[in-house]
């Protein structure tokens, strides 16, 4: 069966690249090319660095089960990582700079990701990923690969996990001590932060001791 051209249409932004998906096609036509054109062209785009998408589904009213199934073909380029997805159908998101800014995706082996801000990620970080921000750094998933944050001088930032076994971290200027000191604790929910000007690792109950907000891993 011969795929339409005009029913997805990719455009590079400054920052990452926009899918307009057009919202008068049937559904499963709309899936069919997504998916023919993640898999047999722009492979120049969709192969190497990380790339932020942004989803505009125009006036189509989907359901969380439809939404489901257009991020789960672009799941399969680990390049992509989903930013925002905008439909009738789905909850307006506030306007303005959004407290966390959330990534959902895989961070791989030579892959770096960098956001200025707090940054929610939703995956793992593998071994040889790099997660780099300005702001606080959470990773719902495995920190196994080095993570930045307070990249800019913000020494009251923190790096959490909800598994925690990082290369290494590094908070502003700190970078944490060789990574053999802490493989023999059991790894798990945690966080790194600077007190004093060494860095600290301890259990997320006590994250509210900072200030922070516990339930950023709750509920998602």
């Amino acid at each position: 069966m011969a795929v339409k051209s005009n029913h997805v249409t990719i455009k590079g932004i400054k920052d990452g690249l926009v899918f307009l998906l057009d919202d008068q096609c049937e559904f499963e036509d709309l899936l069919g090319e997504l998916r023919f054109k993640l898999e047999h062209s722009h492979q120049n785009i969709l192969t190497g660095p990380i790339i932020h998408v942004d989803i505009k589904l125009g006036s189509r009213e989907v359901t969380e089960e439809q939404k489901e199934s257009i991020l789960e073909i672009l799941k399969q380029k680990g390049n992509l990582l989903i930013r925002s997805i905008e439909s009738p159908g789905l909850p307006v998101e506030v306007q303005g700079k959004p407290p966390i800014h959330t990534v959902t995706g895989i961070i791989r082996s030579g892959q770096v990701l960098h956001h200025n801000g707090d940054l929610l990620f939703l995956g793992d970080v593998n071994p040889g990923g790099i997660i780099t921000c300005t702001g606080d750094i959470y990773v719902l998933g495995a920190l196994r690969g080095m993570a930045h944050a307070g990249m800019e001088g913000n020494s009251e930032a923190i790096i959490a996990a909800s598994y925690f076994a990082p290369t290494q971290l590094r908070i502003s200027e700190m970078i944490s001590r060789p990574p053999d000191e802490w493989e023999t604790r059991e790894s798990g929910m945690e966080f790194a932060y600077l007190k004093d000007g060494a860095m600290q690792i301890d259990k997320m109950s006590n994250i509210v001791r900072l200030g922070r907000d516990f339930n950023v891993f709750k509920g998602v």
